[in-house]
Formats: structure tokens, sequence, C-alpha cells
């Protein structure tokens, strides 16, 4: 076996360990388990209502962030994987370029009001990612650093679900600037702004910590179909 292989499988092995580990959690999750979801409309992908409450369904796609909007340059940019975890990673625009990429439909709910519906999202699953750091035992949540300083927080369930993407390219074009290009994490899951854009580090921990919006009131949960805007 060659190094290579020997390093895919290392990987395969670690992420099946996790979703072995947190696959009863990652069900449990109000947007898989929810007896009685909010919102109106068909079901979705996961089997909730298609619009959560309060939302309204745009084809714009709205502008947010902190005020500023980093330029990254690409020769040098890397997304640094640290924390509790066995293996730390720094990982290159090439090298993250040259895993497994996947392209999947999802849908985008802003905690103001916007829901942008069947975005087509390409990209590497964020449990790709992490397995190729190995978390250790103790890692139970992840937490976000952005270009721009901006941060958030996600339990492990919900970082390991498989439509959780390290996104670079949305409707078949490259992630813009002002969307959080070159890369963002992409929640579908939960409300936007627990998928940081601009992201360049990810550190896992054995305790929680609140992101930026999470310190200043909005919810550590985030759960669009509960309507679960604010803490």
């Amino acid at each position: 076996m060659s190094d290579e292989d020997d390093k895919r499988a290392r990987v395969v092995a670690a992420r099946m360990k996790l979703r072995e580990r947190f696959e009863a959690k990652m069900a449990a999750t109000p947007s898989l388990a929810d007896d009685r979801p909010m919102g109106e409309g068909p079901p979705n992908r996961h089997g909730m209502p298609r619009v959560p409450p309060g939302q309204y369904v745009t084809k714009k796609w709205p502008v947010l962030d902190l005020g500023s909007k980093p330029r990254i340059d690409l020769t040098t940019w890397a997304l640094r994987v640290e924390g509790e975890v066995e293996r730390p990673l720094r990982l290159s625009w090439t090298e993250l370029r040259a895993l497994p990429q996947v392209t999947e439909a999802s849908d985008f709910h802003c905690v103001t009001t916007w829901s942008r519906m069947d975005m087509q999202w390409t990209g590497v699953r964020l449990a790709e990612v992490l397995a190729m750091a190995e978390p250790s035992e103790a890692a139970a949540f992840v937490f976000f650093t952005a270009a721009d300083g901006y941060t958030t927080n996600l339990p492990l369930e919900e970082a390991l679900k498989s439509d959780v993407l390290l996104g670079h390219t949305v409707d078949g074009e490259a992630l813009p600037l002002e969307h959080g290009g070159p890369l963002r994490v992409i929640t579908p899951q939960l409300y936007a702004w627990k998928g940081s854009k601009w992201i360049e580090r990810i550190e896992l921990l054995a305790q929680d910590r609140l992101g930026f919006w999470e310190q200043r009131g909005y919810s550590n949960t985030a759960h669009p179909w509960r309507n679960d805007r604010y803490s």
C-alpha cells in the first residue's frame, strides 16, 4: 500500500469512527427528529416543512457581514484544523481542492427572515476535513474563525452532517467575495450565521465556546424549524 493509500484508509477509518460516535446524536437533532416542527409547505429533504416559520422565499441573495470583506490571496491562504485533534492540519488551496469534491442542492435560511432555496453548492464535506485531523475522544464542539475576525460554533453532531460543506462554488460559479469566497461553511439545517464566511481556522473543543453573534444574544442552537433565533 502506498503512503497515499494508507493516508486515505486512515481518513476513511476516522470518518467511520466519528459517524459511529455521533450517529445517534445526529439523528436526534431537531432538524431531523422534531415531531412538531414549525413552518409551512411540502416536506423538505429532511422531512421538515419546506419554509421555516417567519421566513419568506427570495431569489435575491442579500449581503451581510461585519462591515469588511477581506481580500484573500489563494497562493498563501491555508485552512488550519487544530485543538482537540490527533493530527493538526494546514491545508493549502491546492490541497483542499484535491480532496473529494461533492455538489449538493440545499436551502439557505438567514435569521433576518429570508430563505433562498435549492442552491447548488460544490465543495468538501466538513466531515472529510475533520476526519483527516482525527478528533480526540474529548472533542465535542467545533469553533470557526474567519479572515475578518468573525467566529461561530457548532456541536460535532451538527458539523458532521453530510450536507455541511466547505463550499467554494455556488450555482456553477466561484463563490463571490461578498458571500464568503473563496471558502465558507454551509449549514443547511441551521440558520446561516452558523456557516462562517472566509473560513481560515477550525478548532475542535471539549467544551463549547460562544461565537460572535452567540455572545450578542443569538441562539446557540439556531434551529430554523423551531424559530430558534435568539437566546
